[in-house]
């Protein structure tokens, strides 16, 4: 998620193909909901995690790393 919103992969929608790409990765990995059913991650906390991301200098990529990995830790 974090390559694609700072390296600009694409011209336009990097933000949201970003988002996208991190729940369907969750998805993938059987991670996107809790063992109860409920999100791990909600929709608002997604958008505020991108614009984090998005607004973050370079050398703050592995802290934003760090933050991403602990919130889809299955032990969280």
């Amino acid at each position: 998620m974090a390559f694609v919103v700072k390296n600009h992969s694409f011209s336009d929608g990097n933000k949201r193909i970003a988002a996208y790409l991190f729940v369907w990765f969750m998805d993938k990995n059987a991670i996107l909901y809790t063992k109860h059913g409920a999100k791990r991650i909600a929709d608002n906390a997604l958008v505020a995690l991108t614009l984090m991301i998005a607004e973050s200098k370079s050398e703050e990529k592995d802290t934003m790393i760090k933050v991403i990995v602990n919130l889809i830790n299955s032990n969280n």
